[in-house]
């Protein structure tokens, strides 16, 4: 079990060290500056305008997931990131099958046009 110390240190202080700052600006924190002008919605110093919940044009959407992409390559990555000698010809070429995947993905959007601005 004193192998498992550190970590269980580790699981104690990290949540204290998040939640402290969060709770800390509370008791010195006042309600008495709730007034209607500071609750109302407030949009670049103009009345809000439209509704809030406007149709977005699908782009957006194409945009952001063409952005995720890169996200879990570089995640599976890290653990390849390490000397080759230690890494046997599986991960090798798991890695290799991995990244190859997502070459033909995103040749494939890039040949769809999906990046393409208009």
């Amino acid at each position: 079990m004193s192998e498992f110390a550190p970590i269980c240190i580790y699981l104690v202080i990290s949540p204290l060290v998040s939640l402290i700052p969060l709770g800390v600006p509370f008791p010195f924190a006042s309600n008495s500056s709730t007034y209607p002008e500071k609750l109302s919605a407030y949009e670049c110093g103009f009345d809000p305008f439209g509704d809030a919940r406007s149709r977005f044009d699908i782009r957006f959407y194409l945009v952001s997931i063409l952005f995720i992409i890169p996200d879990p390559e570089v995640t599976f990555s890290f653990p390849w990131a390490v000397p080759l000698n230690k890494i046997d010809p599986f991960g090798s070429w798991s890695m290799m099958a991995f990244l190859l995947i997502l070459t033909i993905g995103s040749l494939y959007e890039w040949k769809r046009g999906a990046s393409d601005r208009e």
